[in-house]
């Protein structure tokens, strides 16, 4: 027996649920009193009506529980209540695990969603007696103690067998876990409307009785979830196709399919109404009240589609309904030799199309039988015999019993192989739903094996809830009364036994014997049955008695013999065997060999085989049981017949029942297993969780149920077992193991709750960090992305890839709403609804007709559009800043870069006129990131020792990249020789524009040779010899005087004065100066100071004459340049060969800091300083280059021109000093070739 539900929500040992409702009554009541405040909705709360649990009543006799049971059913309770109330309270009664059901004949508000999940996780006590319960207990018993169960449901035809099983398959589909069950569950839920299609009738005392019985076996998994389902088959009434009485019906497909056909499917098959077919019509019964035909045919349909069954396999289906229906259309006619003769031709003709037959076949088959003689053991003649017409009219209705019955089977097949388990299979539920016990005015062989079956159910009930019950009270010596009950054993073996001969043995007996003649086979049954002997039986002529569990029962020995050959003829397998579909072959696979010795088995001999089939599967499990009663024959839902009931209640045993469950007990298990199961209980057998009891575990067992302060007379300690009497005494066993683990769960959650504070303290001081820098952290994110793209193929700086930097982005805020960021999206022409992701300072190679190409300062521009780049120039005294090159992003098919650590790239333009832009820009990294972003990494990244681009459409060019050990700056470009930078870089970093953590001054770095003039004038490089300036007396610090007020309110520059006296704290190449004033420190224009040189010690060496000064040396960047003729008047040397262009990279070169931008003191400067410039002559406006962009970190402050080149010069003196000067500005700006003559000049 196995153990009971425990309680998952229960307050006490056995307290009923609605207890936890007024326990929290009471707490809210508070005052300390423990006594709840009354509630005024409990005076319309429904009384209960009589007992829930039948074992409370006062009296037990069948008069008593038949009285109680019409209490419950006239107070609308088909289910009694449990013995606690409850406020949904449904209609069913108990008897220890056993529920009575009373079939209400209408349909109740208690089967919804609500009522369903109500039931779940509570235990049988806990909630009113249910089909749910039952359920939901057969579910837990089978995850908690991994025990097969079952469930059986027995009662007379009417009873709500059917009903009842519907409800344990609603519930376990429902309740049910698993990942991807969804479709077992659906497919397990459409076997109910498909197989009560084809196997429910309406009869006299059920509209939608089950006319054969089916076991369903449900699948789960490890977990509990159904994986897979079985049905196993019993005992179609096969016989209902052919005929039934008046007020009944065939099958319920029968009738779906006539109504609910479509016009597509009535054409095809010849479909008319139930009225036009003499199976349907013959009991005139074509409508029931309660029944929608046309409805169920969709739901069938649907049933179909769920459980996978194709739209060929339907076609097949319905052409073999609709064949059986027009075989029973065929009529005959008695010729005047007494043969028969088929009346009406085109109905056979119509039915071999169905068929897919010869119609001669059919015509043949139907109204003769072929013979065959045998003459010692041998084949003789063969005869065809003629048939009259009840002989053709049985063989047609054999044939159209045939089809239906194997197609019956074929549908079990076909769903059983779509819900085959396709996962491995732990533990099954069963539910068996079988014909009620059977006794009408005339019952024939289909009677004598429904009841046998229904005998054999009860003889389970009688083993497992009486008989073993007590059997093991006596064998384990517990004290006990024994109970007197009747073993309907007896009945059994009066039907199955052979030895001595039971009815069935007499049966096969008499049809073993050579009779053709059906009549004569009867008499011999009638002869062998007067040798039966048993009080159960009696012979009474062409009839005979059995005293079944349920009543005495007169069964009709005619036709019996016929009905238990259950063989088809040979004739009618012929015809099959010929037909041209091979769905109706399918359907009879196997045929009997002609040349066997061997009896084929009986219809008899195949139902005891299946019901001792299914008793074995059943006693394999566990069971539960639900005992059907119905209470009236009209199907009335207010009637309520006593003395049929009573008769019920008689032959289902239910007051013997009830005397064992009362006096025996709830709760019994072996003793290791209640030691394992309760050990925690006692302080004696379990410290911390661990079991420490060192005795036997009888010992132990009677210890743990000492400790826990059980009454000694709740139970006994048997051989083997322990016994527990009463289920409110196991759940509260159940219910103190709960509450140990409470308790040490109680320990772990304030644990877990002091980290949940902690780990919430830490996530909101991380949420503010983040609410503050979730923006960096969006621009850092950025820039890992970018360190992906090049990482791996190109040398990085070693900061670039350790600093924190975040990739800005709009560094001279372009997208931003300043004055200068407008005016530059304004001379690109960026629209309003173009958003600009990347703008910098940049230097574009410009290659130039007869000059090397030289770099030349742009600002390069990136949109979720284009790439644009613009320049700036002086015009009409002005500078302008205009778009130079626009770049579709969708026209960019790669970007290159070198392998090195430099600042080059080339932007593959695709087919443009003007080639592809090769740049230098800090930010690369930051560019190609974005490039990348906006592309969807459409733009392919090519990285290696060379950058190929088109410098004109059809003009192919590529630059070289080295390393130069003597180069100190991070790159520099040269048209000639290729030299390589240092390899460890110095570390360096300015900082955004402020004045704390200022670096020291910048060492001196080296410049490589400039390139030397074509011309002979060009003078010899400055040789050591030469006497440098004094150097200033070492103790005096240099200072330096402003020539020019500065005003400016950017972040780290200083403003100046004219005349300021200024301390030069850091001397920077790109033309901004840290400078220190009054203790303060701060950026300015190096071009706006002038060095105010110390008292010499000594006078210097005066410089040269202007008239032997050499000419200035020509610009080495511009290879394509015309050559001036010397001053001796000869021609220029002959141009040189075309070099590959080469950057140097410095591998030691500093990173950027690129925390500042550009300020718009550096703009005004610039245009000062060329008004200047073209006033004096000195430059010309289409000469000047624009701002200088140059690569140093300048590029985050405001950049320096001519014009502020020009102020310097007007403070030196020397040739040498203006020769180095001018070689540095065009490496470092740019200069071009007029305006290194204008210097010159000035």
């Amino acid at each position: 027996m196995a153990p009971t539900r425990k309680a998952k929500a229960r307050t006490g040992g056995g307290a009923p649920a609605s207890s936890s409702a007024a326990g929290a009554k009471r707490a809210k009541a508070g005052g300390g009193t423990g006594i709840a405040k009354a509630d005024w909705k409990e005076g319309f709360k429904k009384k209960q009506a009589g007992v829930s649990d039948m074992t409370l009543l006062s009296t037990i006799s069948n008069d008593a529980i038949n009285d109680n049971l019409k209490k419950r059913f006239e107070n609308a309770e088909i289910y009694a209540s449990s013995p606690f109330p409850h406020p949904t309270s449904d209609h069913a009664t108990y008897i220890g695990h056993v529920l009575i059901s009373v079939n209400p004949f209408r349909m109740l508000p208690i089967y919804t969603d609500e009522v369903l999940h109500s039931y779940r996780g509570k235990n049988r006590l806990e909630m009113a007696p249910h089909v749910y319960a039952i359920a939901e207990s057969a579910y837990y018993h089978m995850i908690s103690y991994k025990e097969n169960q079952c469930v059986i449901i027995s009662g007379e035809s009417g009873a709500g067998k059917t009903e009842a099983a519907k409800r344990i398959m609603q519930y376990i589909a429902a309740v049910a876990g698993g990942q991807g069950i969804d479709g077992v569950k659906e497919m397990v839920l459409a076997t109910n409307p498909l197989l009560e299609s084809f196997g429910c009738a309406k009869t006299l005392r059920n509209n939608n009785s089950s006319r054969h019985g089916k076991y369903l076996e449900i699948e789960f998994d490890d977990h509990g979830g159904p994986v897979g389902a079985v049905i196993t088959n019993y005992l179609l009434e096969k016989n209902r196709v052919t005929g039934q009485i008046n007020s009944e019906r065939n099958f319920h497909i029968f009738y779906q399919l006539t109504k609910g056909a479509s016009a597509a499917q009535r054409d095809a098959y010849g479909l008319q109404g139930p009225q036009a077919y003499a199976y349907t019509s013959k009991s005139k019964c074509l409508e029931v009240p309660g029944i929608d035909d046309v409805q169920d045919w969709a739901d069938t349909l649907k049933a179909m589609d769920v459980i996978g069954i194709s739209k060929q396999e339907q076609d097949d289906m319905l052409r073999q309904l609709a064949a059986v229906l027009w075989i029973g259309n065929v009529q005959f006619g008695i010729a005047d030799d007494g043969n028969a003769f088929v009346q009406d031709q085109t109905v056979t003709e119509f039915v071999a199309y169905l068929l897919e037959v010869d119609a001669t076949l059919v015509n043949k088959a139907l109204t003769s039988r072929v013979m065959e003689t045998q003459r010692g053991g041998r084949r003789g003649s063969v005869y065809e015999v003629p048939l009259n017409p009840a002989q053709a009219s049985s063989v047609r209705d054999a044939l159209a019993k045939a089809i239906y019955n194997n197609l019956f089977d074929w549908i079990v097949e076909r769903v059983n192989k779509s819900m085959k388990a396709k996962a491995p299979t732990s533990h099954i539920i069963g539910v068996l739903d079988i014909y009620g016990f059977e006794i009408f005015d005339t019952n024939q062989f289909e009677q004598l094996c429904i009841n046998y079956v229904n005998e054999k159910l009860q003889q389970i009930f009688i083993q497992l809830t009486l008989k073993t019950e007590q059997e093991e009270y006596v064998r384990e010596q517990i004290k006990w009364t024994p109970i007197d009950y009747f073993n309907n054993k007896v009945v059994c073996d009066l039907i199955e036994e052979k030895r001595p001969p039971g009815v069935f043995a007499a049966l096969n007996d008499a049809c073993a014997t050579a009779h053709a003649d059906p009549t004569a086979a009867d008499g011999s049954f009638v002869q062998r049955l007067g040798g039966v002997s048993s009080p159960q039986f009696e012979s009474r002529g062409s009839k005979f008695l059995v005293r079944h569990y349920a009543g005495d029962v007169m069964y009709t020995v005619a036709g019996m013999t016929d009905k238990n050959k259950d063989v088809l003829l040979k004739d009618l397998l012929d015809l099959i065997a010929s037909s041209k579909n091979r769905f109706l072959q399918g359907l009879f696979p196997d045929r009997p060999d002609p040349d066997s010795k061997k009896r084929p088995p009986t219809a008899s001999d195949k139902i005891k085989a299946s019901a001792n089939a299914l008793v074995e599967k059943l006693m394999r499990s566990q069971p539960s049981y639900i005992r059907t009663i119905k209470p009236n024959q009209n199907k009335s839902p207010t009637e309520y017949d006593s003395k049929a009931i009573l008769h019920q209640i008689k032959y289902l045993g239910l007051q013997e029942n009830i005397r064992v469950r009362r006096a025996g007990f709830a709760y019994r298990n072996s003793f290791e297993k209640m030691v394992e199961r309760f050990y925690l209980l006692s302080p004696a057998t379990s410290y911390a969780g661990d079991y420490i009891w060192q005795g036997d575990s009888r010992s132990g067992c009677e210890r743990i149920l000492r400790d826990t302060g059980i009454a000694k007379e709740e139970w006994q300690m048997g051989t083997t077992k322990a016994f527990i009497k009463n289920p409110e005494t196991l759940f509260a066993l159940e219910h103190m193991r709960d509450r140990y683990w409470h308790n040490m769960a109680s320990r772990i959650q304030r644990a877990w709750r002091g980290y949940l504070r902690y780990r919430d303290a830490c996530a909101r001081k991380i949420q503010r960090f983040w609410m503050s820098k979730k923006e960096g952290i969006a621009l850092a994110a950025l820039r890992d992305y970018g360190h992906q793209v090049l990482g791996g193929r190109k040398e990085r700086r070693r900061y670039s890839l350790l600093s924190m930097r975040r990739f800005q982005g709009d560094y001279l805020g372009v997208g931003q709403a300043g004055p200068q960021g407008q005016s530059l999206r304004s001379s690109a022409g960026i629209g309003s609804g173009e958003a600009v992701v990347f703008s910098a300072r940049a230097q574009l190679l410009v290659s130039k007709l007869g000059r090397s190409s030289k770099p030349s300062p742009r600002y390069l521009i990136l949109s979720d559009k284009a790439v644009y780049v613009l320049i700036t120039q002086v015009v009409n005294g002005r500078a302008s800043t205009t778009l130079e090159r626009k770049i579709p992003l969708i026209t960019i098919r790669s970007i290159g870069f070198s392998q090195l650590r430099d600042d080059w790239f080339a932007i593959n333009a695709g087919i443009s006129e003007e080639g592809d832009p090769l740049l230098h820009c800090y930010f690369k990294t930051e560019f190609v990131t974005h490039l990348m972003q906006r592309t969807n990494a459409a733009v392919q990244v090519l990285i290696g020792p060379t950058i190929a681009y088109a410098k004109k459409k059809d003009k192919q060019a590529q630059i070289t990249f080295k390393k130069d050990e003597s180069i100190r700056k991070d790159d520099v470009y040269k048209s000639s020789s290729k030299p390589m930078g240092r390899a460890t870089p110095q570390a360096r970093t300015l900082p955004s524009g402020g004045s704390s953590s200022i670096p020291a001054a910048p060492a001196v770095r080296a410049q490589a040779p400039a390139a030397p003039s074509a011309g002979r004038a060009a003078p010899p490089p400055p040789s050591r010899s030469a006497a440098p300036p004094p150097p200033p007396a070492a103790p005096e610090k240099e200072q330096w005087k402003a020539l020019h007020n500065f005003e400016t309110n950017q972040p780290g520059e200083m403003a100046l004065k004219k005349d300021d006296v200024l301390d030069v704290v850091t001397k920077d190449d790109g033309g901004w100066w840290l400078v220190k004033k009054a203790g303060q420190e701060g950026w300015a224009p190096s071009n706006y100071l002038q060095f105010i040189p110390p008292k010499p010690r000594a006078a210097p060496a005066a410089p040269a004459a202007p008239s032997r000064r050499a000419p200035p040396i020509a610009p080495a960047a511009a290879p394509s340049a015309p050559v001036p003729q010397s001053a001796a008047g000869r021609a220029p040397a002959a141009p040189r060969a075309p070099m590959a262009h080469s950057v140097a990279a410095d591998p030691n070169a500093a990173p950027v800091s690129v925390f500042g931008s550009g300020g718009p003191g550096g703009l005004a400067a610039i245009l000062a300083a060329k008004r200047a410039a073209a006033e004096n002559g000195g430059l010309s406006s289409h000469d000047s280059p624009a701002s200088s962009t140059g690569n140093s970190p300048a590029n985050s402050r405001p950049g320096s021109g001519l014009g502020g080149l020009k102020c310097l010069l007007c403070c030196l003196q020397s040739t040498r000093v203006l020769t180095r000067l001018l070689v540095y500005y065009r490496k470092a700006h740019g200069a071009t070739q007029a305006g290194s003559q204008a210097i010159t000049r000035t």
